[in-house]
């Protein structure tokens, strides 16, 4: 990945020390919701931020491709790092576990869509729910 720093000033933005804290947050987290990167940047040493610093640094980062979201529920997203959206979410509507799988189990669903629709899918943006194999197995 081109250096953040380097993208947020081609955009007319900068690193500030906030986002920085953010982006080692979410990098720590794997996936987070911003309610979980708020409390992963409160556990860093520094001065707590506003929740709504958070979610400013997650949109600026966000709209330069640094971090991605997922819905794994209809609550808040997920956010992860850009180049960590290489597989789909299956979320297990029993026990709540998320595993991961590739994005290419997915090839399929997207050609058919694409196919039938014209529309270009992003399965990496997708979480499918079900149940997983030890709920199934029940």
């Amino acid at each position: 990945m081109q250096d953040v720093g380097e993208r947020l000033r081609a955009e007319g933005r900068r690193m500030t020390p906030q986002r920085q804290r953010v982006l080692d947050a979410v990098a720590r987290l794997g996936h987070a919701t911003p309610e979980d990167v708020v409390a992963g940047v409160a556990g860093d040493g520094g001065q707590a931020l506003a929740p709504s610093t958070v979610y400013r640094a997650l949109e600026a980062l966000e709209s330069l491709g640094i971090v991605g979201h997922t819905h794994l529920d209809h609550r808040a997203p997920s956010y992860h790092l850009a180049d960590h959206a290489d597989h789909i979410h299956l979320v297990c509507r029993t026990c709540g576990t998320v595993q991961e799988c590739p994005k290419e189990y997915a090839e399929g669903f997207a050609g058919n869509v694409l196919a039938g629709s014209g529309f270009v899918a992003d399965v990496t943006h997708m979480a499918i729910h079900g149940e997983c194999s030890t709920c199934a197995t029940r």
